[in-house]
């Protein structure tokens, strides 16, 4: 009768030590992701987008600018609005070639070259300032979700591989 009990009191521990492991099991990532947040271990600190969001700028439509030329613009193409006030055509070059840098993405891209002279590059819309807006900074860049919605805006100083590395992050997030 006693070894009977045994077996009886074995299987029930048996079952109470699967029960706690299933319940470790389970709750083990939920108390690692509490601790990550609670003390900053495994938290990457990196950046990831380069250019600042730009939610105080006005929806493109009502943006002061006058178009000098027309590109084909589709539907779900997303628009790099860049001024080019100062030394435009090096800016437009360079910005000419992050949009080839694009490869099989550079249809979902089209340029909108704000001020300057000269002829429009592939891929590129020419306009001019009919008034200078409150969010104009000499050579600034802003990156506009094809809605024409401002998502991102990139200031003079931020570097065109950056520019880059936004828009193909976008991208991959955004697709088709």
């Amino acid at each position: 009768m006693r070894g009977e009990m045994m077996i009886a009191i074995n299987g029930v521990n048996r079952q109470r030590i699967k029960l706690l492991l299933i319940f470790i099991i389970f709750s083990a990532p939920i108390i690692t992701a509490w601790g990550m947040v609670e003390w900053r271990i495994g938290v990457p600190e990196q950046i990831t987008a380069h250019g600042s969001p730009a939610k105080q700028l006005p929806h493109l439509e009502h943006w002061p600018v006058e178009s000098l030329s027309q590109a084909d613009v589709g539907e779900e193409q997303w628009t790099l609005a860049f001024d080019c006030s100062v030394q435009c055509s090096e800016r437009r070059d360079i910005l000419w070639r992050m949009h080839r840098a694009l490869g099989r993405d550079a249809h979902r891209l089209t340029r909108l070259s704000i001020g300057g002279e000269g002829e429009a590059l592939p891929g590129e819309q020419l306009a001019r300032w009919n008034e200078t807006p409150s969010f104009w900074q000499t050579n600034s860049a802003w990156l506009i979700d094809p809605q024409g919605r401002p998502a991102l805006s990139f200031p003079a100083s931020i570097p065109v591989a950056n520019i880059l590395d936004d828009t193909q992050h976008l991208f991959k997030v955004n697709a088709r």
